[in-house]
């Protein structure tokens, strides 16, 4: 029997537009928040209502590119990283009073009485923009990456008096084995793995990182606290703009297999090569190793899968699902894709796709989020939100099983709706 067919609807577009190249939307972890990358601001969305909840403003020089939500932040406490063209990582924290006053998800007041959001602190050390920031799944490490062609990793150090959050933030290690810009890094997801990663051999978490140089790096904090290069993954898709984890996961405690995507237009499905033989419990990979020495200990990642070539023009951005298992891509061709994996086969197939998606302007981002608004049938109904350079982000429903005639379909509330907008069903 066929899969059930797969439709993308304009669901809403964002408001207000920011009039500006959009860079990134980073949905909250459990908030219904959007925060998007424009110009020297972010702006934070509410998802209940497509409108402005609030703006972070005044603390870069220069263009923000990316930002972070700490996923140990709750709605008392919200904590936002912003990664700036003006080579500096900035922490924001929103002030608890105003989130009394405006509870969070609800639009933005016409008057607003005091300063929601607070510019708390500026990481230094880059000597370039910033173009990409990821944290641990814990909250514990910020990754931050730039033109510099280096990585560094900083530590928040919580913990104060009277057990208040304090804003203390260490350098743990800056890594710089790439040989061009990093363009993007990502911290792999927290869940309990096989024998291998468990904890004795490295530390729980793992990072991506995609560059300039064509390559994918992995790497790894050893018990000692030291980070290096575990893997490098050349998979001949040029310059490495996304890297994208899986998010749901697998049977039988094996790794989350890493997407790569490139200016080439090709993504590639990566996964870890597991040892047949485990060692003794207790036994270290990097335990009593020299530091000199660990270069040699690698990790084997092999492509085990390559979607579909649609894309003309560079790939910016590959969203996976952490619900469906869908994934999605964008980029500087305008087009809007999603894939789907044959469970049988593990061979991946275009389900749907929209032509531009974005009118003439490139897609800088994608990104799957949860539904808040009131049109959303279940907790866990997904939708996708794209970020463009026209500075408009724009959701889409993503319908599978019934096909809509697109005339019933109503278009975006900004712009005039363009041939395939309502998504091509493949």
């Amino acid at each position: 029997m066929p899969p059930p067919p797969i439709q993308l609807l304009p669901l809403a577009t964002f408001t207000p537009d920011l009039y500006t190249r959009a860079w990134q939307s980073t949905p909250h972890p459990s908030l219904p928040l959007l925060a998007t990358t424009h110009d020297k601001t972010v702006t934070v969305f509410s998802l209940a209502t497509f409108s402005k909840h609030s703006s972070l403003t005044g603390g870069h020089s220069r263009s923000i590119r990316s930002c972070a939500w700490q996923p140990s932040s709750s709605s008392q406490n919200l904590r936002l990283v912003t990664g700036s063209f003006d080579s500096t990582a900035g922490i924001w924290t929103y002030n608890p009073a105003a989130t009394l006053e405006k509870p969070i998800g609800q639009g933005e007041e016409e008057e607003e009485e005091e300063e929601e959001w607070e510019f708390t602190l500026v990481l230094e050390g880059h000597e370039n923009e910033v173009k990409s920031l990821s944290f641990s799944p814990s909250g514990q490490y910020l990754a931050t990456c730039s033109r510099d062609k280096s990585i560094w990793i900083w530590e928040h150090l919580s913990g104060g008096e009277d057990g208040e959050e304090d804003e203390d933030w260490e350098t743990v290690a800056v890594l710089s084995e790439h040989d061009g810009d990093v363009k993007t890094v990502a911290f792999a997801p927290g869940f309990k793995q096989g024998k291998r990663h468990d904890g004795r051999r490295y530390g729980s978490d793992c990072l991506a990182s995609g560059s300039y140089d064509d390559t994918v790096r992995v790497w790894r904090e050893d018990q000692d606290g030291e980070w290096g290069c575990v893997s490098v993954l050349e998979g001949g898709v040029g310059t490495v703009w996304g890297v994208e984890w899986e998010k749901r996961e697998r049977e039988n405690g094996r790794y989350q297999r890493l997407m790569t995507a490139g200016a080439e237009g090709g993504v590639k499905v990566w996964e870890l090569k597991e040892e047949e033989g485990e060692e003794e419990e207790g036994d270290s990979r990097w335990g009593g190793v020299p530091n000199r020495m660990r270069q040699s200990l690698r990790e084997e990642w092999e492509v085990k899968g390559v979607l579909p070539r649609v894309h003309t023009r560079e790939i910016y951005s590959v969203g996976w699902s952490g619900e469906s298992g869908l994934v999605a891509t964008t980029g500087g061709d305008g087009l809007l894709v999603v894939y789907e994996e044959d469970e049988e086969t593990n061979e991946w197939k275009v389900r749907a796709k929209v032509e531009g998606a974005h009118g003439p302007y490139e897609v800088n981002h994608v990104t799957w989020c949860r539904r808040f608004d009131k049109g959303a049938e279940g907790r866990q109904e997904e939708m996708l939100v794209t970020t463009g350079d026209d500075g408009v982000v724009r959701a889409w429903e993503v319908r599978i099983g019934e096909v809509i005639d697109a005339k019933f379909v109503p278009a975006f509330q900004s712009g005039t709706p363009e041939e395939g907008w309502y998504g091509t069903v493949v």
